[in-house]
This record gives C-alpha cells, structure tokens and sequence, in this order.
C-alpha cells in the first residue's frame, strides 16, 4: 500500500467512525432536552459584591445570595405553596421579587427583602388591583416609582410608593388614556405614551412639575421606542424609530418640535430592535439589529472593547450581558449557540477574567445537537419570507419527513439560537422548518403589516409556499409533512388542517388560538386601550366575522381530514378548554382520529417537569404514528 493510499484509507476510515459517532446518538431522553435548571437568573448587586440567584428546592424557586469574595451563599426566602417569578436588586442590600399568587391570571404579589434573609415586607397584593414598578432604583433611599390600576381597573396612574410604611402617594394622574410611563435618568417621570385605541401620541415634559404636552403621533403599526435622554440637552431623546420609514433605526429627537435630529445608526436594508445606554457613563453602548440573528452596532470604543475580550475568551458561542454593577466592572454574562444552551459567567472587566456559575443544561452535549441554519423562499405573490431549517444529524438530507413549527403570536419571530423544541424533534429524525410568516416582527413595517388581518389566509399561503420550496430542494418526502404550533402558532397549523390539501399529513396544537372571538374577548380590562390594535391585526369581530370564523379552527372542524393532536393548557385564559372539547366533539362525530391532552403548563423553564415529559411524550408518539412511519 503506497503511502498516499494509506493516508487516504486512514482518513476514510476516521470519517466512518465520526459518522457512526454521530449515528450512534439514538433517541436522547425528553428530560435532558427539557431539564429544569437548578440554578438561574443570576443577578450582581450595584455595588459588585453579592450575586443572587433561583435554586430549586423541590419543586420551587428560592432565592439566594451569594458573597462574591468569599463564595458562601445564603438561602433568603422560603416558599411553600408558591414559587417566585421574577426579582431584581434594589439597593446594595435589598431586593424586590414577584411572588405567584394565581397562575392562571398570571397574578403576582411584591415583596421587598433583605439580602441577609430579614426585613421583609409586602409591598403589594394583587387581588383586585395590579403594581407595576417603573424605575428599579430606590428614590432618597425608600420610594420606589410605581403604576398601579388600584384607582380605575382600567389605566394605571403612577405613585411613589414608600417601601418603608408602603404609603403611597399619587404622582400621575392617568387621565384614561395613557398606556405606558416613562423615566429619565434620575428616575423622574418624564415621558408618558397614550392612545386612542389606534394611534399613540408621545408625550413629553420638561420636569415633573410641568404638564405633558404631545410630542408626536404615530400610528399603532408605527415603532417609536425612547430608550434615554440626551446627557445635557433634557429636551433630545435617543429612540428606536421607524417613523417616515420601514426599517426602524437609532435615532435623536426634539421633544419640542417632535423632528428627527439625527440618525445614530440604521439603513433601508437593517432592522434596529434594541439599544443600551450606560447610566454610568452617560452614552449609548451599543444598538442591536437583526438579520438572521442579533447583532450588535457599537456607539461606544470601551463597550467593544469589552465584548472583544469576551470572544477571545469564549471563542465560538455567542454571549449576552444580562446584568452588571453600578461600577460597570462586574458583569453577568449568558452564552448560547444554535447547538448549546450555554452557560452562565460572571466576568471582571478590570482584570479580564471569567468564573463559570453554572451550565445552563449540562445534560446537553453540543456535538448532539443539530444545526439551525437560515433559509428563505418567494412567497406567491412575490414577498421573500425568511426562516430557518434544521436538519437530524447522521442522516441524508434528502426525502425527509418535515416538522413545520410556526411560531406564535400575533406579533412575533423565531430567531436563531438554541431552541429545545427545535433539538428534541431533529434528534428524532425530523427537519424541522420554522417560518417567519408574513406579519412576523423584525422585517419591517411593511411586511409586518402584510399579516394583517391574514390568519387562514395570506399566513397560510406563506406556510404552504414554504412546504413547496422544501419539497422542490429535495429535502422534504411530500408525503410525510407535518405542522405543530403553540397558541397562535397553533392557530397556523391547524388552519393548515382546516385547509389541507394533500400538504400535511397530520397537524398538532398545543394551546392553540381555535377561536378568535375568544381569544379577543380574552384581553384583561388594563389593555382594553389597545383593542383597537388587535382589531387591526387580527380582525374586528363586526366587521371582519366572517373571515375571523374562517381563521377560526372551531368554526371549520368539518374541514379538517387528517390526524389531529391537541393539548390545552387549563390555565390558559387565552384559550378556552371547553371549545376544545367541543372541537374534539365535532371532529370525532366525523370518526376523524384526534388525541386529546390536558396539562397545567409546559412553558420552559418552569417548574411542570413532569407536564413536559407527558406532553412530549404524548407529541412524540403521535408524530412517530401519524408522520415519520407512515
């Protein structure tokens, strides 16, 4: 054997090996995919000295705190009956945190804590009324800056609430049609938003004892997101704005005139999402874009500097800064890829070091997972959809069965990264296709506002043009296609059964949007100002009935001819389980095979493991029957 024949029989044979490897993996246990985290949502005090964090005891989240120098970590609230659902620091010392008090309205009560265990006090109790806290910095050491509906159950007025006594005293008067409120810097009230149920008015003053006078008056398809004053001009904002455009950019305002003064950052061709200011240094950070993932646009050199150093220490992974001290030293940093979950850090930036808190899911291994990768096909009448296909490892990406995941909504996207939803049913052999419809977020005004009003229609045009492409890439076996969705993705795939035409061969919905007359009539008191929006967006049930009922999946059961699955959340308030039963009803009066599955909730992370595993067992062997072994 000559010795380039050698070498190149050595290197097939390391490639059959890695391949077998890479076949070799089999069916990876639900619970590894879907595995609650013991440990998250790590936070640094402002003073750079304690992290906090959730753990898991038994079935419910505690909170904890952390001595950064020495490591010893303390456990700070004890729940019982009740998990807690969100928190933040407030001082060096204390600390606010959410308390569930009833799942299915997604009620919470607030507390105020030590971060030694002791000194804590309710701030709220949300029967009647619901607290919102605006600005989460102590004001002269006790008020908080708070919105409350306790006066009206329909607007929230804004109130300084002393976390000392929990007085509180009225600081805005919501004259009935304000939306949102806003802060400055120094935590004064500065900004407010309202709405006459269609358009939204920006309104501005200079100080908190000045009226609000209207700055600007945008439609409700129309983004204009403030995101900080001007250091030195309290007049100018920075503000993430689409105005008089379809891409939305950075921009600078004159809250006296309501003109742009200038273009920070921002093209005909990019979408501007997001953008951070420092407190500390008085400058915006960065602005963040999206293409077919996020990307950051730098405003500041130190800021680049910061995250330069991030990547040569963790090459290969995308990273996210979830949270930093007031110093601006001590940072909380997450890392993900479109194959890893990732990892938690905290990073020092005066010395330029990480230490690794936890692994978001150690019972993923990276080199199992498969590779989410962009894709984009012609709509029929000429729109270009994006989204993104991942495909089963070890197999030959040709004449596979296809799981179309539509995302929900109604305004929404699916973005690039790791999605476990996504991994569990690739690593069961299925393409997975995820498709950014028409009306979903982050492509613009315009093909935003193409989804209009086009559930059961134009939407679904765009999910069967999908289909088509993939089938015309040879990758998709047009005789093994199936839809899966939740809410209204939901919706999505089954309108695809109602309206199927040999494209799907089964269709699957978990808390699926059946009925939008109730889905509308769902919508709490407080957002009742913004129905006019979902009227827009989705259909007015006067006079849009008959193409609302033609969307509607509940109306349309004797249209549907092919394997069904459905799950329903109980305590959804979204989706009615009664109208589920009587769709299920429906359709096995027509002898149509149709499973049924009940659960309290499967959202990711939260506690239901064992919901999880029933559901996606109960998925996973449906699909199994009715799709990849037809």
């Amino acid at each position: 054997m000559s010795l380039n024949t050698k070498y190149l029989f050595l290197l097939l044979l390391t490639l059959n090996v890695a391949c077998q490897q890479r076949r070799s993996v089999g069916d990876i246990p639900i619970d590894d995919f879907f595995k609650l985290q013991d440990k998250m949502a790590y936070r640094v005090s402002p003073d750079g000295l304690n992290i906090s964090y959730f753990k898991l005891e038994g079935d419910r989240l505690n909170l904890y705190v952390e001595a950064i120098a020495s490591g010893k970590s303390k456990m700070i609230t004890r729940m019982e009956d009740k998990s807690i659902l969100f928190y933040f620091w407030v001082s060096n010392n204390e600390l606010i945190y959410y308390k569930e008090s009833d799942v299915a309205s997604h009620r919470s009560d607030i507390f105020i804590i030590g971060k030694d265990g002791k000194q804590e006090r309710q701030l709220s109790k949300d029967d009647t009324s619901r607290l919102r806290i605006l600005e989460d910095q102590l004001i002269d050491g006790r008020y908080l800056l708070v919105s409350s509906n306790q006066r009206d159950s329909t607007v929230f007025d804004v109130y300084r609430l002393n976390v000392r006594n929990g007085e509180m005293e009225m600081a805005a008067k919501n004259p009935g049609n304000i939306t949102e409120w806003r802060t400055d810097a120094e935590g004064k009230l500065r900004l407010a938003v309202s709405t006459d149920g269609g358009n939204s008015t920006l309104l501005y003053r200079a100080s908190e004892h000045e009226p609000f006078q209207p700055v600007m008056t945008n439609t409700f398809n129309t983004t204009f997101t403030p995101i900080a004053f001007q250091p030195g001009s309290p007049n100018i904002i920075y503000a993430i704005s689409n105005v008089n455009r379809d891409k939305a950019a950075l921009v600078e305002v004159d809250c006296h005139t309501g003109k742009e003064l200038k273009v920070l950052f921002g093209s005909d061709t990019l979408n501007v999402t997001d953008a951070t200011y420092s407190r500390k240094k008085s400058r915006l950070s960065f602005a963040v874009y999206e293409t077919w993932k996020k990307e950051k646009h730098f405003l500041d050199e130190s800021v680049r500097q910061i995250y330069e150093v991030l990547d040569s220490l963790l090459p290969k992974t995308e990273t996210r800064i979830l949270d930093r001290d007031q110093a601006e030293n001590v940072f909380v940093v997450r890392t993900f890829t479109d194959r890893n979950p990732g990892s938690y850090y905290l990073y020092y930036a005066d010395q330029r070091k990480l230490k690794k808190l936890r692994d978001f899911n150690p019972a993923i291994h990276e080199e199992e997972m498969c590779e989410m990768k962009p894709a984009s096909f012609p709509s029929r009448d000429g729109l270009t959809i994006h989204g993104y296909l991942t495909l089963p490892n070890g197999i030959s990406p040709e004449g596979l069965p296809v799981v179309v995941l539509p995302h929900d909504g109604p305004v929404d996207r699916t973005l690039w990264g790791y999605n476990a939803e996504v991994q569990f049913l690739a690593n069961r052999g299925y393409a997975v296709f995820q498709v950014n419809y028409r009306g979903s977020s982050g492509y613009g005004k315009k093909f935003a506002a193409a989804g209009y009003k086009q559930w059961g229609c134009k939407i679904q045009h765009d999910i069967i043009d999908g289909v088509k492409w993939l089938i015309d890439q040879d990758i998709a076996d047009p005789k093994r296609i199936g839809i899966y969705g939740s809410g209204f993705g939901g919706n999505v795939a089954l309108n695809g059964a109602c309206q199927n035409k040999g494209t799907f061969v089964c269709a699957a919905s978990n808390s699926g949007i059946i009925n939008l007359f109730t889905y509308l009539k769902s919508i709490p008191p407080y957002s009742k100002s913004t129905l006019q929006m979902y009227y827009e967006i989705i259909g007015d049930p006067l006079a849009d009935a008959d193409q609302m009922r033609w969307a509607s999946p509940l109306f349309q059961a004797d249209k549907i001819n092919i394997p069904v699955f459905l799950a329903q959340n109980t305590k959804d308030q979204n989706t009615s389980a009664a109208e589920h039963l009587q769709l299920i009803r429906n359709l096995k009066k027509r002898e149509m095979n149709v499973t049924y599955l009940e659960h309290d909730g499967i959202s990711y992370p939260s506690k239901n493991q064992e919901s999880r595993r029933k559901f996606y067992a109960a998925l996973e062997q449906f699909l199994e029957v009715n799709l990849k072994n037809r």
